[in-house]
């Protein structure tokens, strides 16, 4: 085992995790309690290369979530204050605002409740007409649509870095946890693949796809496993046929907004994603496969009674994945004029779905604290565009484990 010292440590606050929450969580910090010594740890070379650095680089409006929820509130409050951010640290980023087109009779009464949805969470909300929706995206074809004015765009990795350096936290990078020895009397202690052994009081876990399993080496049971869902992306060769941010009217049964159209701050266009199961934590392709990390999530009873609950919607996101032919379909459905060699493959990303052992899809933010632990057990989108928000709760419950301590 590892063990700790008692005087040696070398941090008060222990960060697993160099996304833009984990890295939020370390500003956060810094903000609330100067001089607190904050370490973050990350295995890669460097920060937001997975969740972070592969979704679309949408700031969410908050329109889409249960009110009162954490996604709701922190989505809401963070888009501003991302949006703030990148303003006041020169980062790229615009407020575009975007479309949610129904494009079949049975999607209005899920639209009309999105305007509902949106009101109670206090956004502004503009409804459309079929005519009214080539105003924005003369391309774009549906019954009606509903706008949202205060989504936007940035770069994620670029806030990543910028709230690593402002945090004046110490960041290790290529530091892969191996073992983790939680004392309550006293701190934590992580070994590290390099052999490094790293003391803290407080550890705040922030592993995205590996933070189930952070969890149970500090000691502590989850309570749901993350089962990991890759999202593919298309690149659109012809990027002038949008103007912006189109998405379709989500199923509410599945915590994913389906195949939407996101002009990027690079001026791309990405097409997608969709969402189908990784056969790894970190399987961006049916390339990479993990037998362990495969057979792990296939032992944990709620991925069946998942996938027995959902299969007719499985089948239609594997469909999209290995047919070009049917993904172009789902498109067309927003963007008529599309066609098979205007979408060029893209860097696919894997989202951290925690999954309940009833097979529930965890729909909210999760977090759960342990002796001197705190753990960020689902954060998928729109963790990003809450990043700041969710730091600092995670903050405050990190300073309050270390005034216990």
């Amino acid at each position: 085992m590892v063990h700790v010292s008692r005087v040696a440590y070398d941090c008060d606050v222990l960060v697993v995790g160099a996304g833009v929450v984990g890295l939020s969580t370390a500003y956060a910090i810094g903000r609330a309690a100067p001089g607190t010594r904050v370490t973050v740890l990350e295995k890669e070379p460097g920060p937001a290369r997975h969740q972070t650095g592969r979704n679309s680089g949408v700031v969410h409006s908050g329109i889409y979530y249960r009110p009162g929820s954490l996604k709701a509130r922190y989505a809401v409050r963070g888009a501003a204050e991302m949006t703030k951010f990148c303003a006041e640290y020169g980062i790229e980023h615009a407020v575009t605002g975007k479309l949610i087109v129904a494009t079949d009779r049975t999607e209005l009464p899920r639209l009309h409740a999105l305007v509902q949805r949106g009101r109670e969470n206090g956004i502004a909300v503009r409804e459309l007409g079929a005519a009214q929706i080539a105003q924005y995206e003369p391309e774009v074809r549906g019954l009606a649509a509903i706008r949202v004015r205060t989504t936007g765009i940035c770069d994620y990795t670029a806030v990543a870095r910028e709230l690593g350096r402002a945090s004046g936290a110490e960041l290790r990078y290529g530091a892969r946890i191996v073992r983790i020895d939680r004392r309550p009397e006293r701190g934590v202690a992580v070994l590290t693949a390099r052999g490094d052994v790293v003391r803290g009081r407080v550890l705040v876990n922030c592993a995205g796809l590996y933070s189930d399993q952070v969890a149970r080496l500090t000691g502590d049971e989850p309570g749901a496993r993350i089962v990991p869902f890759r999202g593919e992306y298309y690149e659109l060769a012809r990027p002038e046929l949008v103007r912006g941010l189109v998405y379709p009217v989500p199923d509410p049964a599945f915590p994913f907004l389906g195949v939407h159209l996101t002009r990027g701050i690079d001026g791309g266009v990405h097409v997608g994603p969709n969402a189908v199961p990784a056969l790894a934590r970190e399987g961006y392709g049916w390339g990479v496969v993990r037998p362990r990390e495969a057979l792990s999530t296939a032992a944990w009873p709620g991925a069946w009674r998942m996938g027995r609950r959902h299969w007719r919607y499985g089948a239609g996101e594997l469909r999209r994945s290995v047919s070009k032919a049917a993904f172009v379909a789902a498109v067309r459905r927003l963007l008529p004029a599309v066609e098979e060699d205007d979408l060029v493959r893209s860097a696919a990303g894997v989202r951290a779905q925690a999954v309940l052992r009833d097979g529930t899809l965890v729909d909210d933010f999760l977090i759960r604290e342990g002796a001197r632990a705190v753990h960020v057990l689902n954060a998928p989108s729109p963790a990003a565009t809450a990043s700041l928000p969710i730091g600092r709760e995670v903050a405050r419950r990190a300073l309050g484990a270390l005034a216990r301590g």
